[in-house]
């Protein structure tokens, strides 16, 4: 049992890699070939990823539910993959913006995957190697993150964007074979009749964590801020595909050791580092001290990623009921998720009208808010039964 639980770990992670590698193939070009190549605004960039986004929240959220309900969780996993192939042929045959709206709900109605593989990974694994688990699968995303983002600098001038496109779908038809004919789904013992997830399933801890986390959520705006804020420092923009490189890196550095480390010291320790990276970034661009002082953000910003995500599902998993698990962790996706869309155009509001240091003022803010509330979590000795 234990070989058989090693290997779904191992196939997991090698088909978050591809797809993860294919994903971030694209990314670098995308916003040029929505808005040069199909002659959409600015305006259409951001309705088309907007919507991309609030579909990941709530597709997580259903396939959770379902997962639980049905006790399953493998088609959720493979189906997941192959939405996001599909979508990325769509992408290259797309001959107007319009079309593009159908495969980009279909790419992110892709994520319905990751409730269910975040329980299967918490079933299989105890609370000694849970967090690493988790941070080996974050660890192998950011990887794949890497790699997609170097192909398309080496790819693109030479192939272009529909077979870059083309190029991208591969490595997720790879993922959903892995999965297909590598992971064997365990039988559910004697079914109970399932009830759905409410507030009475769910601890006032595991409440807690989710408020303070949406807390956190509404000032970690995008990414994208920090990118802008890096250019009007005086940075080339040929350098930002740079920047946001070193981030990606970092992630992929730190997700493994942190994870490892939260199952040895606690949860919540590595939660607070994590928030603690946060406001060491905001601090940075506050404080406006120089380039290398920017790029250390950077790093810092990647190493609050490596910190944060994996321990996040972690500690979710454990206090939320067995039963309810994927359930729980596709509720928290759907809550941070939607916490997101917020948080980035309240920051843009405040960028534009009040000018861009107030952003991160309130980030900073609304970060000590969280590791206060953090304190009164109690972090559960056993599994959520």
């Amino acid at each position: 049992m234990e070989k058989e639980n090693k290997r779904t770990l191992k196939v997991f992670a090698w088909a978050s890699f591809l797809n993860d590698m294919g994903s971030d193939m694209i990314y670098p070009v995308w916003p040029l070939f929505v808005t040069t190549v199909l002659n959409a605004n600015m305006a259409v960039l951001g309705l088309i990823d907007g919507l991309g986004e609030a579909l990941v929240s709530i597709s997580q959220a259903v396939s959770g539910y379902v997962s639980d309900k049905t006790k399953k969780r493998k088609v959720f996993i493979w189906t997941g993959y192959l939405c996001a192939m599909v979508s990325r042929t769509g992408y290259a045959l797309s001959a107007v913006w319009q079309q593009l709206i159908f495969f980009k709900i279909l790419d992110r109605a892709g994520k319905m995957r990751g409730a269910p593989r975040d329980a299967i990974i918490a079933d299989i694994s105890t609370r000694e190697d849970r967090g690493g688990n988790f941070g080996l699968l974050r660890m192998m995303d950011n990887l794949g993150a890497v790699c997609g983002i170097l192909l398309c600098i080496l790819l693109f001038k030479f192939i272009g964007y529909r077979n870059l496109f083309l190029l991208a779908a591969i490595p997720s038809l790879v993922s959903v074979l892995l999965v297909l004919f590598l992971v064997k789904e365990k039988k559910a013992g004697g079914i109970k009749l399932f009830k759905g997830l409410s507030p009475r399933n769910l601890s006032w801890n595991c409440k807690l964590f989710f408020l303070l986390s949406a807390v956190f959520a509404l000032g970690n705006f995008t990414y994208s801020f920090l990118l802008v804020y890096a250019k009007k420092l005086g940075f080339a923009a040929d350098f930002m595909p740079v920047l946001y490189l070193i981030f990606t890196a970092a992630a992929l550095i730190f997700s493994l050791p942190f994870g490892k480390l939260a199952d040895k010291i606690g949860r919540k320790p590595l939660i607070s580092l994590s928030f603690a990276f946060w406001a060491l970034v905001v601090l940075s661009f506050i404080a406006q001290s120089g380039r290398w002082t920017i790029i250390l953000a950077f790093v810092l910003y990647g190493m609050h990623k490596g910190a944060l995500e994996p321990v996040q599902r972690t500690l979710v998993s454990e206090l939320a009921p067995m039963e309810h698990r994927a359930s729980a962790i596709g509720l928290f996706q759907m809550v941070i998720g939607l916490c997101a869309l917020p948080a980035s155009l309240v920051a843009g509001m405040l960028w534009d009208k009040m000018g861009r240091l107030i952003p991160f003022y309130l980030s900073l803010g609304l970060t000590v808010a969280a590791v206060i509330m953090l304190i009164f979590v109690k972090e559960p000795k056993t599994d959520t039964l």
